[in-house]
């Protein structure tokens, strides 16, 4: 499995969707606010009001830390 992670710097959320990530072993590519994007290009992605993180996995949108939690328990990862 492969994810996207769209992230900030000082983002507890970011941090425990990585937590996920490594214990389950998805390698992630992880775009970071200002330095990958601007919050304008973000909020194109996401639209207006879209908080971080912002996950896709295998090229399927899943969203935001909690999505991303049930999703990889729906799948028995964690």
């Amino acid at each position: 499995m492969k994810a996207v992670l769209w992230s900030r710097d000082n983002c507890q959320w970011c941090e425990r969707v990585k937590q996920l990530f490594a214990a389950t072993n998805i390698s992630v590519t992880e775009y970071k606010l200002d330095r990958d994007f601007t919050r304008h290009q973000f909020h194109e992605e996401f639209e207006e009001g879209a908080t971080f993180p912002q996950v896709q996995i295998d090229n399927h949108y899943i969203g935001g830390c909690k999505d991303t939690l049930h999703h990889l328990q729906k799948l028995n990862l964690i």
